[in-house]
């Protein structure tokens, strides 16, 4: 029984905590620092010109204004260009970043299919490489915090499958079963060899590539982002990830 006089002591919540550790944090802002200026050092190297049209396209009219601008500069400044396109979509996945599917199809407008899904294979891979080491200095806690359900259960599945696990990863890059972002930045804290995550993502990056570097070609022509991928394109890409697993589910079966 209280006694009169005495404040009812009522517990509060505890608060949130930052998921991150001062010497995380500081990891995480140095290699985001390492990158603006090298971004910086590409744009202090291009001619005096007006370049308001410069920023991260959110829409495809961002996009088409892009292309429409740089098509000018790739010609005189194709190194600068490449430098600075590079350095922009590796931040961009390191980062989880949303728009890489636009920096895909400026890739195809600037520099054609080939070109365009080599450039695209090689900084989608170099970021989600870069993306995946990070993790390992700091995305266990983070992962913890905002997705533990998704991490358990890509946990769960990537210990099942150890014995066909690059089968298991290009099924997952090759169709939407999980976001590539969730996938770069998971894999280290469930173990994924980085060995068989390289070579996942270089091989299951091609036909999604290919598909959004072809779409760049027509640029003018899309009216959203959701004609990238009609059905034909959903349903093949979903039928070569079937196949790569099958492998996997044939030996589980025997054994």
């Amino acid at each position: 029984m209280e006694k009169e006089g005495e404040a009812t002591v009522v517990d509060q919540p505890a608060p949130s905590k930052f998921p991150l550790t001062f010497w995380e944090a500081t990891v995480a802002s140095t290699v985001a620092m390492v990158f603006l200026i090298g971004i910086l050092c590409v744009y202090l190297t291009m001619p005096d010109s007006d370049y308001s049209f410069l920023k991260l396209p959110h829409t495809l009219q961002d996009l088409q204004l892009l292309r429409d601008n740089l098509e000018s500069y790739t010609s005189d400044y194709t190194a600068q260009v490449l430098v600075g396109y590079c350095v922009v979509y590796i931040f961009m996945q390191t980062f989880m970043i949303p728009g890489t599917v636009f920096m895909s199809l400026l890739a195809g407008a600037l520099f054609g299919v080939f070109k365009g899904v080599a450039l695209v294979v090689f900084t989608a891979t170099a970021g989600a490489s870069s993306c995946f080491f990070l993790s390992k200095l700091i995305g266990r806690p983070i992962l913890s915090s905002l997705w533990p359900e998704k991490l358990k259960f890509f946990q769960t599945q990537v210990a099942k499958r150890r014995k066909g696990l690059l089968n298991y990863m290009l099924f997952l890059r090759l169709t939407p079963t999980l976001p590539n972002t969730f996938i770069n930045f998971a894999s280290p804290i469930v173990d994924v060899p980085y060995h068989i995550f390289f070579m996942a993502t270089v091989i299951g990056l091609i036909p999604a590539a290919y598909v959004t570097v072809k779409a760049g070609l027509a640029l003018g022509e899309l009216q959203s982002v959701g004609d990238l991928y009609d059905f034909n394109s959903i349903a093949t890409l979903f039928l070569i990830g079937v196949v790569s697993v099958t492998p996997t589910l044939m030996s589980k079966n025997e054994s």
